[in-house]
C-alpha cells in the first residue's frame, strides 16, 4: 500500500537531483502551463529555478511573473515509485542570476567540469538573458509506493 511521506521525508526527497515538472495557472481559458526543469533545493530552504528569457515575451515568463504561485512535482520514475509535490509562492525574480546561483542548480545534474562549461556558455552568450525564480514551499505532499513493490 502506498505510504504518505512526512514533510521531512518529502524535503529529503526533493533535495535529491530529480527532474521536476512545474505548473503555473493558465489564462484565457487555457489549461495550466506545465514544463520540466532542473531546480535547486536544500532541505528547509527555498526552491530555485532559472530559465532563458527570449527577446520577446513568452507565456511561461508572463504566467510565472503574474501568477506568483506554482506547483512543482519531482518523481522517481523507476520502481519503487515515489513523488513529492510542492505548492509554492514566487518570492523573488532576479534578472541575470550570478554564475554561482546558476551553478548551485546545474551542479546537481552535471559533473563539475560540465556544469562550469554549461553555465559559462549561458553567461557568455550575448543572445541569452536569464531569469532566476526563488520559490517558497508552502504545502508539501508526497507518496512512496515502496510497499506496493513487494
Amino acid at each position: 500500500m502506498a505510504r504518505q511521506l512526512s514533510e521531512r521525508e518529502a524535503q529529503d526527497f526533493l533535495a535529491e537531483p530529480h527532474i521536476a515538472v512545474l505548473s503555473v495557472a493558465g489564462d484565457d481559458d487555457r489549461p495550466p502551463l506545465t514544463f520540466p526543469t532542473w531546480y535547486g533545493y536544500q532541505r528547509g530552504g527555498q526552491i530555485t529555478y532559472y530559465t532563458h528569457r527570449p527577446a520577446k515575451k513568452t507565456r511561461k515568463l508572463r504566467l510565472l511573473r503574474e501568477g506568483g504561485v506554482l506547483a512543482l512535482c519531482a518523481q522517481r520514475e523507476e520502481m519503487p515509485y515515489k513523488y513529492v509535490t510542492v505548492e509554492g509562492t514566487v518570492v523573488s525574480i532576479s534578472n541575470q542570476p550570478t554564475g554561482e546561483q546558476m551553478l548551485s542548480i546545474v551542479r546537481r545534474y552535471l559533473p563539475e567540469a560540465d556544469a562550469q562549461a554549461y553555465v559559462t556558455g549561458d553567461i557568455e552568450n550575448p543572445d541569452v538573458n536569464l531569469v532566476l525564480f526563488t520559490i517558497r514551499p508552502d504545502r508539501w505532499t508526497g507518496t512512496d509506493f515502496a510497499e506496493d513493490a513487494h
